[in-house]
């Protein structure tokens, strides 16, 4: 239980859309007046799930419900979700920026945060004068703040602009600084929200380096949002998943990424059967696709550079001893081609020896495609004659910045979709 530096028990954030407060004075003294007799906030009983792509049928909404969660000294957190889940409510309310409308937060020692650009600078003030003021606000000794400050201004990066008013600063040297003095200034748990996203890749590796180092090296700890899963994957050694304001995962950081990732709704319901777009003699059939993980779990999101397969199931009618010749191609959003596969240009050659439906697996181990959104097209051939050619996608996947080059680095940044690996040598 000491080893335990923040616990966050039965926290939940109430808001009313639109409004201040409960919107009028009666309402503000029923809720006081409740709390007079110890009796329970009468505007709490009522409130919508924080679901952001449905109509509610109450003005009060749930931004939070109920988060519980522990956070071990020197680990790192990975907090994770999609747009709207609650998670920088959640990162506001452990910085003390708001507070939670029930529950409670204990922690040990000082927390420093990174929730929006240019958090907590004075956009009057200089680069340095923001440092000391940043360091005052943590707590900290002008000597302690001197002691730091050349570290703090060379991994910022903004030496040339330190005497200027943060005013004149761009979106990006702002965060650079912040960070810089966020993590250089000893903070025992250091709060980073998407705001690295703003930085450039250079700067985004460096800080996730530092923030490696911070947790490891020096035994601090460390509570990050990114929708970046190759960083999430590389820092964080346990995450928790935030889903309309509740946990609905927590646990080892692989296992968090793949419950997130997974997306069963659009491939599950991927019935090819009745697309009349196609061409070939109907003998061999395309009736279903989608794509799974190694752990045989269907997907519709991948990390690049990870095991996937590539799962046909085809319906055989009105033929028997049949050769089949199964291919695939990968194309972008704008039907850009990328990559073609037949089972014959691996000397494969499905036999299939009576009518009925059969599952194909095409397993691939090192998907060498950089982010973006794709589309996969089929084609069939039975016996060296076309059997299915389904003019529409067979289905859809994304593509996930991952550690492609397994580094431990964020990936690849650039417009070219095909990645490549190489042995390097220096030769005499």
């Amino acid at each position: 239980m000491d080893d335990i530096i923040l616990k966050a028990t039965n926290i939940s954030k109430q808001y009313r859309l639109g409004l201040i407060g409960t919107g009028t004075l009666g309402n503000d003294l029923k809720r006081w007046w409740s709390k007079v007799r110890g009796k329970e906030d009468p505007f709490l009983k009522i409130g919508d799930t924080n679901d952001r792509s449905t109509k509610g049928e109450s003005e009060y909404v749930w931004a939070l419900k109920d988060i519980n969660f522990e956070v071990k000294r020197g680990e790192v957190l990975g907090i994770i979700g999609k747009n709207g889940a609650g998670k920088s409510t959640l990162l506001k309310i452990l910085s003390r920026v708001t507070s939670p409308t029930t529950g409670e937060i204990k922690t040990k020692g000082r927390i420093a945060s990174l929730l929006e650009v240019g958090t907590g600078f004075h956009p009057e003030l200089t680069g340095k004068e923001n440092i000391y003021l940043n360091g005052a606000i943590l707590g900290m000794t002008k000597s302690e703040i001197s002691s730091k400050i050349d570290e703090i201004v060379e991994f910022s990066g903004c030496e040339r602009y330190i005497d200027t008013p943060v005013k004149r600063y761009s979106s990006g040297m702002r965060v650079r600084l912040a960070f810089a003095v966020a993590a250089h200034l000893e903070p025992d748990i250091l709060i980073v929200d998407e705001v690295l996203a703003v930085g450039d890749a250079e700067f985004q590796k460096k800080a996730i380096g530092k923030m490696q180092d911070i947790s490891k090296g020096d035994g601090r700890t460390v509570l990050f949002v990114s929708h970046n899963m190759a960083a999430v994957k590389s820092l964080c050694t346990r995450s928790v998943i935030l889903e309309h304001g509740k946990v609905v995962f927590s646990g080892n950081t692989d296992d968090a990424i793949t419950e997130y990732l997974m997306n069963q709704e659009i491939v599950l319901n991927s019935n090819l059967k009745a697309s009349s777009n196609r061409s070939g003699n109907g003998k061999v059939k395309f009736a279903k696709f989608h794509l799974e993980n190694e752990k045989g779990q269907i997907v519709e999101n991948i990390l690049n550079g990870e095991f996937v397969n590539f799962c046909f199931q085809i319906e055989v009618e009105n033929t028997i001893d049949s050769n089949i010749d199964l291919g695939f191609s990968i194309h972008t959003k704008d039907n850009e081609l990328i990559s073609v596969l037949y089972s014959s240009y691996q000397n494969k050659i499905l036999s299939i020896s009576k009518n009925g439906v059969y599952n194909v697996k095409c397993g691939i181990s090192n998907l060498a495609i950089n982010e973006g959104e794709y589309i996969v097209k089929g084609r069939i051939l039975c016996n060296g004659l076309e059997s299915d050619w389904l003019l529409d996608p067979l289905g859809r996947f994304n593509i996930v910045k991952g550690d492609f080059y397994g580094t431990g680095k964020l990936g690849f940044e650039g417009k070219s979709k095909l990645l490549i690996k190489g042995k390097w040598d220096l030769v005499d």
